[in-house]
């Protein structure tokens, strides 16, 4: 990951926590399909709220591919321990 890479990705769960304070981040990986994209794995907000989390991230997620040209994904794991 380079740090522009590191950058939008700080930048993108920041976004996301604001709205979505329940959440939190387990790690940043690179993607098993493609390894220049990104996953940001992060806990799950309770389901009534994981389509709106969802159409929040795509928003962004287009906006950083259109603007940077990186891919970078949300992947919302339920019960997952945060590492300390």
């Amino acid at each position: 990951m380079n740090f522009k890479q590191q950058e939008l990705t700080e930048e993108f769960f920041k976004r996301l926590k604001v709205k979505f304070p329940e959440i939190e981040l387990i790690d940043v990986a690179p993607s098993p399909e493609d390894p220049g994209d990104l996953w940001l794995n992060i806990t799950a907000p309770e389901e009534e709220r994981e389509f709106e989390l969802m159409d929040m991230a795509s928003e962004r997620t287009a906006d950083i591919l259109q603007e940077y040209g990186y891919s970078i994904l949300i992947m919302p794991t339920r019960n997952h321990a945060v590492p300390a």
